[in-house]
């Protein structure tokens, strides 16, 4: 099985490339960050605190997450509901940074994300896929864009599906979860040994998917 890791920061469009990207392969896309965010919304639906280590390790043992595939589009089941959208929502995406940085989540994650890339050629997004996560993938790429230009595509997002944002808003958590991400004490967020750094600032989103599968051709045949 050939193994793609792809790490970075918030809103470098590290979903969205690889999705298109493993497409364009016939390879299959996991995006750990929405299991994540799955232990997040869990938190929020059930008013945990996520600083309260000892309840949010309570409720994760009792958490059944599963990544379907449904006419092509990757859902994220929790307890046998489908969450695809609701993760999504920008209080989650606030939490998953937090809990991610949870070493017993992290942990109770381990093994469901490891065994995707036992089953199939995958192309996995996330934060430490290479350097924790899938530390043998044949291909690891840093994806990183300035904060500036990541902002400023998750609001035309957000637009797109009617909701209304504030673009300083939107840049002050991308800088606050980019420092979370990068001095988190479990698995902080880096480019791994021998991964390969792609700049999207100044590409567009077909430029930065035709670098991503040349790069994993390359690296692959």
């Amino acid at each position: 099985m050939i193994a793609v890791a792809i790490d970075g920061p918030a809103g470098a469009g590290k979903s969205t490339i690889a999705k298109k990207a493993s497409e364009q392969l016939g390879f299959i896309y996991v995006d750990t960050g929405a299991i994540y965010r799955a232990v997040a919304l869990a938190c929020i639906d059930r008013n945990i605190s996520i600083d309260d280590l000892d309840s949010v390790e309570g409720l994760i043992s009792g958490l059944d997450i599963r990544i379907i595939f449904f006419n092509g589009e990757q859902h994220i089941l929790l307890n046998d509901t489908d969450v695809s959208e609701r993760i999504r929502e920008e209080n989650v995406s606030m939490a998953a940074s937090r809990v991610s940085a949870i070493p017993q989540v992290r942990s109770f994650l381990l093994d469901l994300q490891r065994d995707f890339a036992k089953r199939d050629n995958v192309i996995m997004d996330g934060r430490d896929i290479g350097t924790v996560v899938l530390p043998n993938a044949q291909v690891k790429i840093f994806l990183t864009a300035s904060p500036e230009v990541r902002a400023r595509r998750r609001l035309l997002q957000l637009e797109e599906k009617g909701v209304k944002a504030d673009f300083d808003k939107i840049l002050f958590d991308i800088v606050q979860r980019d420092f979370n991400d990068t001095n988190r004490k479990t698995a902080p967020l880096k480019p791994a040994e021998n991964s390969i750094t792609v700049d999207t600032t100044d590409m567009t989103l077909d430029e930065a998917v035709g670098k991503i599968v040349g790069i994993i051709k390359e690296q692959t045949i």
